[in-house]
């Protein structure tokens, strides 16, 4: 039996922005001034023409030079390791029911939490915020590999170093001072009534632009829940093995394809990983049971929205999967996608090295995340794989794809914007 078909998406499924605070959100999203070398903005990885994403499956984050396959480290400031998940796409992560962020939901909605969104350890809000996108875009401004920097190199990265996050002298009060130095931006805010610029003002309006600038309702499907518009017959082929036979709608549910839960699928890990559990490795990467701490959550990742998935390669928390056939296919038979996988798949920066693959060659490691699957298999034919694909491919909004506003020519630092 089918899945229904959600309904179809409209203006309220979102909050809506004044331009000003857009405009303002849209120079900020591409301006270096938030890194603490001020080298790397958030577009760096976040890029329109990459898919808002950046087109690798780990990226070199701080101390790079570049955008995608052509980002590579710098001589005098080169990144200590690469970031160890992929950097996840950006399109209608604003829409209200986005309401936990991060591959392992790190940030999210919780009535317990202080100002009603839980944050890390370290990083608990100051004042309250209106979403957790824009909560989430407090976080990597403070990451050392991301964005912050090194200890030693610079104020803000020598404040998270010290634990100083909060106050007058941690390090988001450095980067809201750092942006109420320039009169373009300390006078736009105050054009909006913010006269003692805080970070929580500078992640709003990061959110706003983010949600506008990257909504994607236009796809061939949204015109086709919207008013009957035909889809092609492939695509209408795929529409109904993926509400149906391929059960892809089990978890790629609701009017953007997730159900905002997280699942283990046997993704093969690689990379830096990221863990702090003694009993794992450090190459290890937990997901949501770094977050949880409780064991049934390890190895489990969110579930992407799959709008523009067709635009938003590689595929996974870590970029596993460089082709979209490819991540279907893992989903076919997730055992087998596991040990078999084609490491020439994985795309880095400067190219894979062996350590690359560490937890890869890890025999018990490898059995944890197989023990941890817990998707079916499901059997189809070439021929359903490929009506599939062309259902994705209808999920895509071609105009979204190139943003509503673009980047601006320039940003009021006067610093250089990363371009492709």
């Amino acid at each position: 039996m089918a899945d229904p078909l959600p309904a179809p998406v409209t203006d309220a499924d979102f909050p809506s922005f004044p331009m000003e605070q857009i405009l303002l959100g849209r120079d900020l999203f591409f301006d270096p001034i938030l890194s603490g070398n001020r080298n790397i903005a958030c577009a760096t990885c976040h890029h329109p023409t990459l898919g808002t994403s950046d087109g690798m499956s780990l990226s070199i984050g701080e101390g790079g030079l570049g955008l995608g396959s052509r980002r590579i480290a710098s001589e005098d400031n080169r990144p200590h390791a690469r970031i160890p998940r992929n950097a996840p796409a950006l399109f209608n992560i604003g829409a209200r029911e986005f309401t936990v962020m991060f591959h392992d939901g790190r940030v999210e909605r919780s009535e317990s939490a202080m100002f009603g969104i839980r944050m890390p350890e370290g990083r608990t809000l100051e004042k309250p915020m209106p979403s957790a996108l824009a909560a989430q875009a407090m976080l990597p401004i403070l990451s050392a590999d991301e964005m912050s920097g090194q200890a030693g190199e610079n104020d803000v990265a020598s404040a998270v170093d010290a634990g100083r996050i909060h106050g007058s002298d941690g390090a988001w009060a450095i980067l809201a001072a750092r942006i109420a130095a320039i009169p373009a931006y300390r006078d736009r805010f105050a054009a909006q009534g913010v006269q003692d610029l805080h970070i929580t003002d500078i992640a709003q309006a990061l959110a706003a632009f983010i949600t506008t600038e990257f909504r994607a309702t236009d796809s061939p499907f949204d015109r086709y829940l919207r008013d009957g518009t035909p889809l092609l017959p492939a695509q209408a082929a795929g529409m109904a093995l993926f509400y149906g036979k391929a059960r892809c709608s089990t978890c790629h549910s609701g009017p953007f394809q997730t159900d905002h839960g997280f699942h283990a699928i046997g993704m093969p890990q690689f990379g830096p990983g990221k863990n702090t559990d003694s009993a794992y490795a450090r190459y290890a990467d937990l997901g949501r049971g770094k977050v949880t701490g409780v064991p049934a959550d390890f190895y489990r990742f969110r579930t992407p929205s799959l709008r523009n998935v067709a635009l938003t390669a590689p595929y996974g928390h870590n970029g596993a999967y460089a082709r979209l056939e490819d991540i279907l296919r893992h989903h076919m038979d997730a055992l087998a996608g596991l040990t078999g996988y084609d490491r020439s798949a994985a795309l880095l920066p400067g190219g894979a090295q062996q350590e690359d693959f560490t937890a890869l060659d890890d025999t018990e490691e490898m059995i944890r995340i197989a023990a941890a699957i817990e998707i079916r298999d499901v059997a189809l034919t070439g021929g359903e794989i490929a009506e599939l694909l062309s259902f994705l491919d209808a999920l895509t909004d071609a105009r979204a794809a190139q943003g509503a506003l673009g980047a601006p020519g320039a940003v009021p630092s006067g610093l250089p914007m990363d371009s492709q």
